[in-house]
């Protein structure tokens, strides 16, 4: 069952309980733009409040939810990801976490380039201030696995920073 979730409110939205996650990400994605937020977490990540914050309950893994949200940033013409994980999850093995390694390993395969890393407790903290002025969505998996969760900041694809800083300083 898909629950969509007015964070604010903390209570789903009414009428979008059929709605399935991928097409509502679809629908997202046009409206998203650079500095909107789009988490890819596990079943504890906490329901939020900020006023920004949709969460969206997928009832699926996340490696393929994650998969799938990372294709649709690659198709779209005017957005790419800035990818986080918690910093945390670098220091858990299986000792620790059953089954980490492998995860972190497929973690690997999908993800393009090395992503950076942040405190898991930053993470709430980013989230609250950018919720303030830019939609944050959350796509919720079934993934119960510590330290898993992966955060994207979208960024513009077609006016990439090192255009931006070049601009800004031509304006001084």
């Amino acid at each position: 069952m898909l629950l969509i979730f007015n964070a604010c409110e903390n209570k789903p939205v009414e009428n979008h309980q059929s709605i399935e996650w991928k097409s509502e990400l679809e629908k997202k994605l046009p409206l998203l733009g650079h500095r909107n937020w789009i988490l890819v977490v596990d079943k504890a990540f906490p329901l939020q409040t900020g006023e920004g914050i949709e969460v969206v309950y997928t009832d699926q893994k996340l490696l393929p939810v994650l998969s799938h949200v990372l294709s649709e940033i690659e198709a779209a013409n005017h957005v790419q990801p800035d990818i986080y994980t918690d910093k945390e999850l670098q220091y858990l093995n299986n000792n620790m976490v059953e089954g980490i390694e492998a995860y972190k390993d497929s973690l690997k395969q999908i993800l393009p380039g090395d992503p950076r890393s942040m405190l898991h407790d930053s993470v709430f903290t980013k989230i609250k201030e950018d919720s303030q002025l830019f939609h944050t969505l959350v796509l919720k998996t079934d993934q119960t696995m510590a330290y898993s969760s992966v955060f994207i900041q979208l960024g513009c694809d077609y006016w990439p920073a090192e255009k931006e800083n070049l601009l800004r300083s031509k304006m001084k």
